[in-house]
């Protein structure tokens, strides 16, 4: 085979390879802060596919995109264009763990997505594959494509999903193939080796069948509506009607039958087989998985979910698996509702290359390679809305690279998007990684209702919020703050008419005179119930009124976080040098010295996250940190 001579194709700020979820971020990211984007998609058709379920948002993964519409990104507003079905969940909980879950028309959702990008100015989209990074010592100067170009550029980010080697398995069945039936990009792994030395992590995911809508039986399942009044996951468009007629999802179950002609072939799965290396999702397993643990259920979940308005293409989710298609065929027909289905396309599982994301900082740039930058499923993450929000700030962080200025860095208290990097570049994963409200301490505060509270201003110093999108954000932001202070001057007497009202509202009497502020933090009144003590109250949206409720119902429990939040900063803002050599201080533990030499933590908040550094450890860093700071005052 002839050497290939590769010509020169141009001179960029940054090169993004990979335009899935994240690498559409970082793409347009990039291109929105002034960095003159290429962005490399080895199939035009791949550009923000959904390979797996249908949907955006969920428990967690909700917060993410609200907090990346917050920061300017897409991903809300194309969700938005094209949903088919929208449902809030852990509506009876309270309001931390509410999450917007969306059913999208996956064709529809490329769409959009796709002609955003080709609209941005300043971003260039081409179909090509990237096989090499070159460098020149520890900097980043070029890519090398398949088709043989040679791209100039000063940051790159790798948004490569399950693209890198990846291999589809079927039971006994296996070959190389990207997800969805696209190619897989089996070179750039050789270049991530030998060029800059990674070793790199085999990991897995999968994803169920898809049935023909007509071959099911839906007179036997539960149907699943969505919400009446739906909230758009997009702050620009809080104020917009966005009801529509919506699809219907489905609930159904497994049975024992199923479940024992799994039991009956799990030799023959592809894990049992020892053909996989890579460790699966824990909190999204296979069938096969939730039958052999737990072996006393006789039936399982499943939701049955459209793919889009234009195909009669049904996910089955909750059924993902690795086994033979001539077992997914005897199995999927002992599903309730599917007894005659007909499967248009198999299960199958995907496995894939990755990299130990604690050789990143919290920029997501690489530690020893500078403008070198890794994004979504490639650092160890699953879903989506994980790899969008990494995609983001991977893209602005390439952006103020270029342009030499401080990177952009979200912290666990200010975001779900801070505690995801965080949890990745700090701890690593051996598994994909599942954004959930229970990994976020401050949860509280860290809502999906206020997101564009805590991140819009952020987004408009960095220049990704245009002028109508802050307008909007102001608007709010005021309409908040003028309407708490307004109710604590609404003043309600204990008289006998007033008593009598709230006894009909379900309260109880009043002893002294209270303001309708006061009264909102009864559990069992709320703004709207309140309105016959308020005549005068003006027009108020109904966005505007929830987040109103939310501080005035947690306020104890907000300025208690609020506390803990100013403890955490305290030791975020105790920086460590990336130089320190931590095998040569005295009273650090031989496990301490390992991990803090190889994840060389920025401060000591995060060096007190890190897995086997203890309290102890962490109380000899502060001392040494002290005794640098002295030493130095004395010199």
């Amino acid at each position: 085979m002839a050497e290939i001579k590769y010509f020169e194709a141009g001179d960029f700020d940054t090169v993004v390879i990979g335009a899935g979820h994240a690498g559409s971020e970082a793409a347009l990211a990039a291109a929105r802060l002034g960095a003159k984007t290429l962005l490399l998609v080895t199939n035009l058709n791949a550009i923000a596919q959904m390979p797996c379920n249908p949907n955006i948002g969920g428990t967690g993964k909700g917060h993410l995109v609200r907090e990346i519409d917050a920061l300017g990104g897409e991903m809300a507003k194309v969700i938005d264009e094209t949903f088919i079905q929208s449902r809030m969940l852990n509506t009876s909980k309270g309001p931390a763990v509410h999450s917007l879950r969306v059913q999208a028309d996956k064709r529809r959702y490329h769409e959009v997505m796709k002609r955003v990008l080709e609209n941005e100015e300043n971003l260039y989209l081409v179909e090509d594959e990237a096989v090499r990074i070159l460098r020149d010592g520890n900097k980043i100067t070029g890519v090398l494509t398949r088709d043989g170009a040679k791209y100039n550029t000063k940051t790159v980010v790798l948004c490569t999903g399950t693209y890198l080697r990846s291999r589809i398995f079927m039971g006994e069945v296996n070959f190389s193939s990207g997800p969805s039936g696209f190619g897989p990009a089996n070179h750039l792994s050789k270049s991530l080796e030998e060029d800059f030395g990674l070793e790199l992590l085999r990991l897995k995911t999968g994803t169920p069948a898809r049935v023909l809508r007509k071959s099911i039986d839906f007179s036997t399942m539960k149907p699943q509506y969505g919400d009446e009044k739906v909230v758009p996951f997009s702050f620009s468009n809080i104020a917009k009607d966005m009801n529509k007629d919506q699809e219907l999802c489905y609930l159904t179950y497994t049975t024992k039958e199923c479940h024992d002609i799994i039991r009956d072939n799990i030799d023959r799965s592809a894990l049992s087989l020892g053909d996989i290396e890579g460790r699966g999702p824990r909190y999204c397993p296979s069938i096969e998985d939730k039958v052999m643990r737990f072996s006393d259920r006789d039936s399982h979940q499943v939701f049955i979910e459209p793919e889009g308005l234009t195909t009669d293409e049904m996910y089955i989710q909750g059924v993902s698996s690795s086994l033979p298609v001539e077992v997914q065929q005897q199995f999927y027909k002992k599903i309730i509702g599917l007894e005659n289905c007909r499967i248009l396309r198999p299960a199958y599982a995907i496995e894939y290359d990755a990299i130990d994301a604690t050789l990143l900082t919290r920029s997501l740039e690489h530690m020893d390679y500078k403008g070198m930058f890794f994004a979504g499923q490639i650092n160890g993450s699953s879903g989506y809305e994980e790899a969008a929000s990494q995609g983001i700030v991977a893209g602005i962080n390439a952006a103020l690279k270029v342009k030499g200025e401080d990177p952009f860095i979200l912290d666990r208290s200010e975001a779900y998007i801070g505690v995801l990097i965080d949890d990745l570049v700090t701890k690593g994963t051996r598994e994909p990684y599942r954004m959930m409200t229970s990994r976020a301490e401050y949860r509280l505060t860290l809502r999906q209702d206020n997101a564009d509270l805590r991140l819009t201003q952020k987004g408009r110093d960095l220049g990704l919020v245009d002028d109508e999108r802050y307008e909007g954000f102001i608007y709010r932001k005021e309409g908040i703050e003028r309407e708490i202070e307004r109710i604590k001057k609404v003043k309600v007497t204990p008289t006998a008419e007033n008593n009598e009202i709230l006894k009909k509202i379900g309260s109880t009497d009043l002893t002294n005179t209270s303001s309708v502020y006061e009264l909102i933090k009864r559990p069992e009144l709320d703004y709207k119930k309140l309105a016959v003590f308020d005549p005068e109250r003006p027009e108020v949206r109904d966005d505007i009124i929830r987040n109103v409720e939310i501080e005035i119902k947690y306020e104890g429990y907000i300025k208690k976080q609020e506390i803990q939040i100013r403890q955490f900063k305290k030791l975020e803002n105790k920086i460590l040098d990336k130089d320190i050599e931590y095998n040569e201080i005295e009273g650090l533990r031989n496990e301490a010295k390992e991990k803090l030499s190889d994840i060389r933590p920025e401060s000591i908040g995060q060096a007190s996250r890190i897995t086997g550094v203890s309290p102890a450890d962490i109380n000899v860093l502060l001392i040494y940190l002290e005794h640098k700071r002295r030493q130095n005052e004395a010199s």
